[in-house]
């Protein structure tokens, strides 16, 4: 296996992450322990295997666009808390 050692301090400053040296020692043993992992999935065998990001295939399913009825103003304002002139109010939000 090749020598991966990973500069903490570095990918620490570059995150900008202030770090104890008992948390550069504690990230950089388990930095090890992920670069040998990644180390032991480089050996599996995948000759023959096509290559996908998904597992499974994927599509868009797209309807047609085409107007459909809609709710009625009355309906819509059978719940409103506030209304006038068959409209919604709602409480100014900007200073005039």
């Amino acid at each position: 296996m090749a020598d991966h050692s990973i500069d903490v301090r570095y990918v620490a400053n570059l995150a900008r992450i202030n770090l104890s040296e008992d948390e550069i020692e504690r990230f950089g043993t388990q930095l090890e322990g992920v670069m040998e992992h990644i180390a032991k999935l480089s050996e599996v065998d995948v000759e023959g295997i096509e290559a996908t990001s998904h597992a499974t295939s994927v599509s868009n399913r797209v309807r047609q666009d085409a107007p459909q009825p809609g709710i009625t103003s009355e309906a819509f304002l059978q719940n409103a808390p506030d209304q006038g002139n068959g409209q919604l109010r709602v409480p100014k939000v900007v200073d005039a």
